[in-house]
């Protein structure tokens, strides 16, 4: 005879009790996965046909699309199952063994008359003539709208946006997810409240995430624009954009920033272009450029620049003065895993292509402040040489 504790037959109360309990869990992680779903939707920005309205004037923007002045292959059927197979194969080549060494930021209450602070991948801190603008900021964990999936950050973020001062205006490139995020912006609405530049269209995204319009100023190619007596022109570049399923619908762009005394170039993304040999014509020679040196590869050529393209694209923008009195930062490695390459690669193949060339290179760590105010560019680059990545990149890595 079974005792009620040993039944076989459960009480129908228990019955009951049970299948109640389970649908409140699964009501709750119902609940749950849509509110996340909600707040991935949100953190994509703009829907699309709400973006129209605001592009759909430019005479860069034709059938529904922006296009560069040279065309960017976008990758087909074909060469994204040639990807995802060198993905596989590739596995783990963008990956650290170490710990990345982060330097907490300092930014200067005053800011300088020319520095740079790298904050990781795009993300910098750029002060020019006394005014300090922040480069595509992105400050958040994953570089997709989902806080669990995507690519992950494999650096701490070497401070906070409120501990950098007051910021005299924020410049966005574009709206690819690595850089242009979502929570960051509602960190700097919170703490800041900064006069955002942006290219066509990604006004819109602002817009959406409670930015007032009082705050944006959206640009074409070649528009500029004033920020306390420095001129911010939006550039041509040769990539893409898009948060969704539809891209291109919004404008992607490089920055050239010029101040009274001193100047400097932010080209954002981009694959290889004879719009840089324009830029550099019309708006240079600049005495910074901040360039994007990984994330390449031979699958997809035309959106971003390899290392010794990268090098090229700081000669042809400041031609006259590229090894005289122009510093190159390189930037977009190390923080987010991309590609297929090693994950150091594209630092080491920059510093050759840059020797071989007699471009004075900065190599700092995540965090560093490159100071370039005293004029002493080859005491400074010397300070910023420490191959610091060797301690941290795999046994394999390699190029």
């Amino acid at each position: 005879m079974r005792t009620f504790a040993t039944s076989a037959r459960p009480s129908t109360r228990a019955t009951r009790a049970t299948r109640a309990a389970s649908a409140i869990v699964a009501a709750t992680v119902s609940r749950a996965h849509a509110r996340e779903l909600l707040r991935a939707v949100h953190r994509m920005g703009a829907a699309t046909h709400t973006i129209a309205p605001f592009v759909e004037h430019s005479p860069n923007f034709v059938d529904g699309r922006f296009h560069s002045a040279e065309p960017a292959r976008r990758p087909r059927a074909r060469v994204l199952v040639t990807a995802l197979a060198g993905a596989i194969r590739a596995r783990g080549r963008g990956r650290v063994v170490g710990t990345i060494p982060v330097v907490p930021a300092r930014p200067p209450e005053r800011p300088g008359a020319l520095a740079v602070t790298w904050y990781g991948h795009a993300t910098t801190v750029v002060e020019v003539d006394g005014v300090r603008f922040l480069l595509d900021p992105v400050f958040g964990g994953r570089a997709s709208p989902s806080l669990h999936v995507g690519p992950r950050r494999m650096h701490p973020v070497p401070g906070d946006i409120e501990a950098i001062p007051t910021l005299d205006a924020v410049l966005i490139s574009h709206d690819h997810y690595d850089h242009l995020d979502a929570p960051t912006i509602r960190a700097l609405e919170r703490r800041q409240r900064p006069r955002y530049i942006v290219p066509l269209g990604v006004d819109a995204h602002l817009l959406a995430w409670g930015v007032p319009a009082s705050r944006i100023t959206a640009l074409d190619w070649r528009a500029h624009t004033e920020v306390s007596g420095i001129r911010v022109t939006c550039t041509e570049a040769r990539h893409n954009s898009g948060r969704g399923f539809v891209d291109s619908q919004t404008l992607w762009a490089g920055w050239a920033v010029r101040g009274p005394q001193h100047s400097a170039y932010f080209a954002g993304d981009s694959g290889p272009s004879q719009r840089f040999a324009a830029i550099g014509a019309d708006l240079g020679p600049f005495d910074l450029t901040i360039l994007p040196v990984g994330a390449y590869d031979p699958l997809w050529p035309d959106i971003h620049l390899n290392p010794e393209e990268a090098v090229a694209v700081h000669q042809d923008v400041s031609p006259a003065t590229a090894a005289e009195r122009s510093v190159l930062l390189p930037v977009h490695w190390a923080t987010f895993n991309l590609a297929l390459h090693w994950w150091a690669e594209p630092i080491r193949r920059t510093r050759r292509a840059a020797e071989d060339a007699g471009v004075r290179v900065v190599c700092p760590r995540v965090g560093d402040r490159v100071d370039l105010s005293d004029g002493d560019l080859d005491a400074v680059a010397a300070r910023f040489q420490d191959p610091w990545w060797d301690a941290c990149c795999a046994e394999d890595d390699h190029d």
